[in-house]
């Protein structure tokens, strides 16, 4: 088998897909999933905490405020998520190339 071939092959394996991050999207928006998915652990790791931190907070009230800002955060990512699995796929193919 030719490196190239090897390469490609490695680059199907490990490609992301935008349906399987629109379904993490809509089932796991607010733990983050999708973004894990999209290997963006750092923001993952806020949305999770954020909803947590909301919902344990909700009889104080302020917790409202912060699974609104969560839920807007998860709005906006259904927008940004094909560039953000298109840039972790041009990030992995300049790895192999």
């Amino acid at each position: 088998m030719s490196e190239t071939a090897r390469e490609m092959m490695m680059y199907d394996a490990q490609k992301k897909s935008v349906g399987v991050a629109y379904l993490l999207w809509f089932f796991l928006g607010t733990l983050g999933g999708h973004r894990f998915y999209a290997g963006r652990t750092g923001t993952a790791i806020a949305q999770l905490l954020l909803t947590i931190v909301g919902a344990c907070t909700m009889f104080l009230g302020v917790g409202f405020f912060i699974v609104g800002c969560v839920g807007l955060w998860v709005l906006i990512d259904a927008f940004l998520l094909p560039g953000i699995i298109r840039s972790f796929n041009v990030t992995l193919a300049n790895r192999f190339a």
